[in-house]
């Protein structure tokens, strides 16, 4: 049984996969959780959508974008309007079944789970009025828990993709040949691998080399901003000869193990439980979409893309950027002179997954399809 902490943002993605268990235990011992992401006092609260719901009751196959959008005009400010239950060790989980009132504190939206005291319970608990509840447990499946977003729209590459600097894939172990001497092998199979540092009784992956990423700067010199890697199958080492490693390959996903596939120890996946926006000052601007993943050449709402900022940048996993496609230039009829159009807001994203120097990110909405080359700007909080 898994513990789920105070304060969790995130959970494994194995959950897709497994039939984890969540515990949330509801005590009144003052325990809080902070929303550090909410809006400045200078801006104003977020604006309810007209004919927004006053009581909304969970589905099954919802995610928290659907539902924060029935309430708000810009889903992505729900952090701010959520009461966070102070006597819940996870107070932003939602589960099917939920009944979600909208509330008014101090003249300002709060929506929150009703457990049977309306309105006058949801704000007592919020603000930590003097209510006293008993222990209790609720135990739930960790994947019937409402995902921010649908997660099989990026359980590839939440699970099965990767990106990393060309420099440190250069001297990892790579497949040699097959056992049988075939030239493709899947499950079932065992493989030879050449290269330092593979324990037997470890489990490993096999990853597909695929195109690095390379952008080109203002003054027009190239970067790498790192290879993605496709995993193809998994396996255990079980024997060691030298260099050389036998692997029995226990799983296959994206195609057949081929020579000169890279293997390395699997990494385990993460996806936020909450979307917030960012501080302008928090990730260096200029960032743009430089790939669109599974599709050629444009992205939609439910598509994904690879942004040009990573760890390094300051992006964090959960945020969510405006997208925005970029002027045309046209000649002015009367001057005759080149004019650069302002640019046109196309969609949103959230980053999902992010690495030193990039990041993929779903797209959460999109008013025009988002191309390569697009924008992407920190969320405006005002309405």
């Amino acid at each position: 049984m898994k513990k789920v902490l105070n304060g969790i943002q995130s959970f494994h993605a194995l959950g897709l996969k497994k039939q984890l268990i969540a515990v949330a235990i509801c005590a009144g011992l003052g325990m809080t959780v902070n929303i550090t992401h909410a809006a400045s006092p200078n801006v104003s609260p977020p604006s309810v959508k007209a004919g927004a719901p006053h009581v909304y009751v969970v589905k099954k196959g919802d995610t928290l974008w659907d539902i924060s959008g029935k309430f708000l005009s810009k889903p992505w400010r729900w952090p701010e309007i959520w009461a966070s239950n102070k006597h819940v060790k996870n107070p932003h989980w939602i589960y099917p079944g939920d009944r979600l009132l909208l509330c008014s504190l101090n003249g300002k939206p709060l929506i929150g789970k009703d457990e049977g005291d309306g309105c006058d319970g949801i704000i007592r608990r919020y603000t930590g009025g003097g209510t006293t509840l008993r222990p209790q447990v609720r135990i739930e499946a960790l994947n019937n828990s409402v995902p921010v977003i649908p997660l099989a729209h990026i359980q590839q590459w939440l699970e099965r993709s990767s990106v990393l600097p060309a420099d440190a894939i250069a001297n990892t172990p790579y497949i040699l040949g097959t056992a049988d001497n075939r030239v493709l092998a899947g499950k079932g199979q065992s493989v030879y691998v050449r290269g330092q540092g593979l324990e037997n009784g470890q489990r490993y992956g096999v990853y597909r080399e695929g195109e690095p990423y390379i952008v080109v700067d203002e003054q027009g010199k190239k970067h790498n901003l790192g290879v993605e890697l496709l995993q193809v199958a998994s396996g255990v080492a079980v024997r060691n000869e030298n260099d050389i490693t036998t692997v029995e390959l226990t799983d296959s996903y994206n195609g057949e193990v081929r020579r000169g596939d890279r293997v390395m120890l699997e990494q385990e996946a993460m996806l936020p439980t909450l979307f917030y926006p960012i501080d302008a000052k928090q990730v260096r601007d200029g960032g743009k979409v430089i790939r669109v993943l599974g599709s050629i050449g444009t992205a939609a709402k439910n598509g994904v893309v690879t942004v040009d900022r990573g760890t390094a940048d300051g992006v964090e996993i959960g945020q969510v950027f405006s997208t925005y496609q970029e002027g045309e230039i046209v000649q002015d009829p009367k001057t005759k002179e080149k004019v650069k159009l302002p640019g046109q807001y196309v969609g949103s994203l959230m980053i999902f997954k992010s690495f030193d120097r990039i990041s993929y990110a779903y797209v959460l909405e999109s008013e025009l399809p988002i191309k390569v080359g697009s924008n992407i700007q920190p969320p405006r909080l005002d309405d």
